[in-house]
């Protein structure tokens, strides 16, 4: 049974799908929900779901990025997870970080990559005339949004869409993708997995 620990730092919606879809004969199960914001609604949603949570606080540490994320590997190095989600997670993480977990750490994004890395996506798909949007889940390297893409969901770009309308199509597709994605990953499955 694979252990898996999510990051978060906001609201935690892909986080819950993430722990809901951990059960049965799903080959993993979560072992510790991380933010960085004490104040992160997603806290309160996983301790009630009986998952164990834990919070650094970047603004703590200033622009030292070193030493937060040393006490977030400390978190994560008593919880021994196999597999590290992010999901929400709104640090740029370093590559000594990344590499302390390569090829364990999952990232969801809302953009069909590699168009539109780094944020304001929905925007930059409007702005660009697109006809489709979507997530993909990728495992994280070094460099931003750019490591192997483990699977994509598309939505259609509807006419009258504005960037609130688009980003509440593209998280209903993060949430089917993500867990999907995350069951492959467990059971040692890396083959791109594609939903429309």
């Amino acid at each position: 049974m694979k252990r898996v620990a999510i990051l978060i730092s906001g609201g935690g919606s892909n986080m819950v799908r993430l722990l809901e879809s951990m059960t049965g004969d799903h080959p993993a199960r979560p072992v510790l929900v991380l933010s960085n914001d004490p104040a992160a609604g997603g806290l309160a949603l996983a301790h009630h779901m009986r998952v164990a949570t834990a919070a650094v606080d970047h603004r703590r540490f200033g622009r030292d990025r070193a030493a937060f994320e040393a006490e977030l590997a400390d978190h994560l190095d008593v919880a021994q997870p196999d597999i590290i989600c992010l999901a929400g997670f709104m640090r740029i993480l370093t590559p000594a970080f990344v590499d302390r977990y390569a090829g364990r750490v999952l990232n969801i994004h809302p953009s069909l990559l590699p168009k539109y890395p780094g944020l304001r996506t929905h925007q930059r798909a409007l702005d660009a005339g697109d006809e489709q949007a979507g997530a993909t889940v990728h495992q994280v390297t070094a460099d931003l949004d750019a490591g192997p893409i483990l699977g994509q969901a598309r939505v259609p770009v509807l006419p009258g869409d504005d960037t609130a309308t688009l980003a509440a199509r593209v998280l209903a597709a993060e949430h089917r993708l993500y867990p999907a994605v995350l069951r492959r990953f467990a059971a040692g499955n890396r083959d791109r997995l594609d939903l429309d």
